[in-house]
């Protein structure tokens, strides 16, 4: 089956072009990244400094990648278009030795591991279990073996060198982007699926406000994110060039996935602060003078109030072990199970919301 779909030259330049437009976007984000850490910083006491490399990172591998497309580009259409060593701009465009592709893929393949990395930490952190991710680490080891092998195997190819399809290559590029996706459809899944469990249990508490808008964010990116691969891997195994196009764009999207969630969930939180704030801005100690004012014009008649107060004592050797709990009207009484799940859930709820700021 022969390749089909635009030209490669048409492909470079309106590759090119995307991947401006989503790099500038990802530029805006990641300073709106950093203020949003140097915000949680401030007032949560968050520390900051693993996800100010992470971003700087990704920032950094999104400018490394589409300086080489502008300079490959150029190359292309302008420097070799009438290079006797190659057909046109086509013949250079299909050449998968050229060095520019070789780098713009040992880029691309660092900033996907990069970005598969974060989300399968993000797991570990709300599991607080490496077992939980394990299947996630294992793709992600072999989106590291594959993405090395479609590096090494482009750069050494000689024979059918102008086809990317070829067998040398094609099945080493579609199993990284098939093992890419799998590891952050399993990831994302995992993690969405912790959050929307920790917020049923903590349905009745402060938290639960915060966490349902985290599960969309979450679920945003990773359909984002999924959606993009997707899209990139049907293309290649239909052998669409196509495909040339999407690859780019992941590059800058991977860099906003990233930097989305980080801002709408210090929105969200701050957000979730304010309204509490607000609301308990005016709360104080419950005085007469208060209960006066709450109670309108309205008076009760003061009538006289028996207490009868007894001791209490529970034994529980299944729950306690031998031991026992005393209690009276002015010492220690046993809390409600319920509200004793509802702390646990609240505590859970916490290490959902920090695995986002660590």
């Amino acid at each position: 089956m022969m390749a089909n779909g635009i030209p490669l030259d048409t492909a470079a330049i309106v590759s090119t072009v995307l991947e401006g437009i989503l790099y500038g976007l990802s530029v805006l984000m990641f300073i709106g990244t950093i203020w949003a850490l140097m915000y949680r910083r401030m007032h949560c006491g968050v520390g900051i400094k693993q996800m100010v490399t992470v971003a700087c990172l990704l920032l950094l591998f999104s400018t490394v990648h589409i300086i080489i497309d502008i300079i490959r580009t150029h190359e292309g259409l302008v420097q070799y278009r009438e290079a006797s060593q190659f057909d046109g701009p086509i013949g250079f465009f299909s050449d998968v030795a050229q060095w520019s592709f070789i780098y713009k893929n040992m880029i691309y393949m660092l900033q996907t591991l990069l970005g598969d990395g974060v989300v399968i930490y993000r797991c570990y952190a709300v599991w607080q279990s490496w077992w939980i991710t394990i299947v996630s680490i294992v793709l992600w080891t072999s989106v590291a073996v594959t993405g090395v092998g479609c590096v090494y195997f482009d750069s050494k190819a000689t024979v059918d060198r102008e086809n990317i399809f070829a067998p040398s290559t094609g099945p080493w590029i579609t199993a990284f982007l098939a093992a890419t996706l799998f590891t952050n459809i399993i990831s994302t899944s995992l993690l969405a699926f912790r959050i929307w469990k920790v917020g049923k249990r903590v349905r009745m508490s402060s938290h639960a406000s915060v966490l349902w808008p985290v599960l969309r964010v979450v679920l945003d990116a990773g359909v984002l994110y999924s959606v993009s691969l997707l899209a990139a891997l049907l293309c290649f195994v239909a052998k669409n060039r196509g495909h040339y196009v999407l690859i780019d764009m992941i590059m800058p999207i991977i860099s906003i996935t990233f930097y989305m969630v980080i801002i709408r969930i210090t929105i969200t939180k701050s957000n979730s602060q304010d309204a509490v704030q607000a609301t308990t801005s005016g709360s104080g100690p419950l005085t007469l003078s208060r209960m006066s004012r709450l109670a309108g014009e309205r008076e009760y008649p003061m009538k006289r109030m028996e207490v009868h107060m007894t001791q209490l004592t529970e034994m529980n050797e299944r729950r306690y072990g031998s031991g026992s709990r005393t209690g009276t009207g002015t010492g220690e009484t046993r809390g409600d199970p319920e509200k004793e799940e509802d702390g646990d859930g609240d505590d859970l709820a916490r290490k959902v919301l920090g695995g986002f700021s660590v």
